[in-house]
């Protein structure tokens, strides 16, 4: 029986300029990644869905989160919580729905055709 050599895998994950941890050479967030394979996708459906992912690297991402999962759910947590405070950001710096209620309401009503 031919022996089988034993290397030691290289976990497929980069941190981008961002901060942003990426799988393989794809441009794929880590995150979603793992937010997939916590609901319910399989290694190959989540391959179908990102074809930029290569199924081995997609495997070995997830034996790592799978070996540690305190530090990828730690590193999960801060990505909501800057993806929350980036929202409010954002929100804050948009005008009302209130106030784009009404402007799309007088719109409406400066182009609707007389009824006779």
């Amino acid at each position: 029986m031919p022996a089988l050599t034993f290397e030691p895998l290289s976990v497929p994950l980069r941190q981008d300029e961002t901060g942003t941890i990426r799988v393989g050479n794809s441009q794929v967030p880590y995150d979603l990644v793992i937010h997939e394979f916590e609901d319910g996708s399989s290694p190959e459906a989540i391959v179908d869905a990102y074809d930029t992912l290569e199924l081995a690297d997609v495997y070995v991402a997830l034996a790592y989160y799978l070996r540690h999962q305190d530090e990828v759910k730690t590193y999960l947590s801060q990505r909501q919580a800057e993806g929350d405070e980036l929202r409010c950001k954002i929100e804050a710096q948009q005008p009302s729905r209130e106030e784009l209620r009404k402007k799309l309401e007088a719109r409406e009503q400066a182009h609707a055709v007389p009824v006779k």
